[in-house]
């Protein structure tokens, strides 16, 4: 099991999940198409749920395991995510044990892979092709008092939401930024314009990459009064737009 991409005639490209016989995996890839092209998420974004959805039937099938009755069992997918050979194509389901054996993949990954499952699944039982019963082995039911204030708004009551029953705890790490001297080095180290440019907006506008990539010329609007370009704001900005671009950058 493994993700492979797949490019259509239209020149838009998801990616999808195929077997040792190079057979798709129908509702992978059926969950998959719909994300991208139902849901327009990015390419990249299949990619990511298509890996995490490999793994799942990875391990389905070197444990004997029906996929669609095999979440009751994703705490021991967990730790046979964290400590199984990482090498692409393991099949065996024994994992590397023992007192200070260090985990293959961290806790975000592990996690990245489990919400991959839980869309596979939640789509699965929209689809009728996986019990009902499957939600309630994914999530539980919660309430906002655990939630930060940042998220719960401007909501007062109690409500209830559902909330993943699997999920480690990741570490938490203090953001490094560059330094303002740091940047003034990469600026002046740069020989174009355009570079300059992507520095600045990287550095202190903070867009992501896939946003940086996707700009055009007639998005940079630096002067400052640019009405005789037909736009109305003020000073010098730049438009960020999601659509397709040639070099496949997009804005999430």
């Amino acid at each position: 099991m493994r993700a492979f991409p797949v490019d259509l005639p239209s020149g838009a490209r998801y990616w999808t999940v195929i077997d040792d016989d190079l057979c798709v995996v129908p509702v992978a890839d059926q969950w998959l198409r719909f994300l991208r092209f139902g849901r327009s998420r990015t390419e990249l974004t299949t990619r990511s749920y298509a890996s995490g959805a490999a793994f799942y039937f990875r391990w389905c099938r070197a444990t004997g395991r029906r996929w669609e009755e095999a979440a009751r069992d994703l705490g021991l997918f967990m730790v046979w995510l964290r400590y199984s050979p990482a090498r692409l194509g393991a099949e065996t389901s024994t994992v590397v044990w023992g007192p200070g054996t260090r985990p293959v993949r961290g806790e975000r990954r592990v996690n990245g892979v489990l919400a991959a499952v839980r869309g596979l699944l939640s789509y699965a039982v929209s689809v009728g092709a996986a019990p009902r019963s499957v939600l309630g082995q994914v999530y539980e039911l919660a309430d906002s008092r655990d939630l930060p204030e940042e998220a719960k708004g401007e909501e007062t009551g109690l409500y209830y939401r559902l909330r993943a029953r699997h999920r480690l705890q990741e570490p938490k790490a203090d953001v490094d930024r560059a330094r303002d001297d740091e940047l003034v080095a990469m600026f002046l180290a740069c020989r174009s314009a355009r570079d300059r440019l992507i520095v600045l907006l990287h550095g202190r506008v903070g867009l992501r990459r896939g946003q940086v990539a996707g700009l055009r010329r007639s998005d940079c609007h630096l002067l400052p009064d640019s009405r005789a370009l037909g736009c109305d704001e003020e000073g010098a900005h730049v438009h960020v737009r999601r659509r397709a671009n040639s070099n496949r950058a997009w804005s999430k």
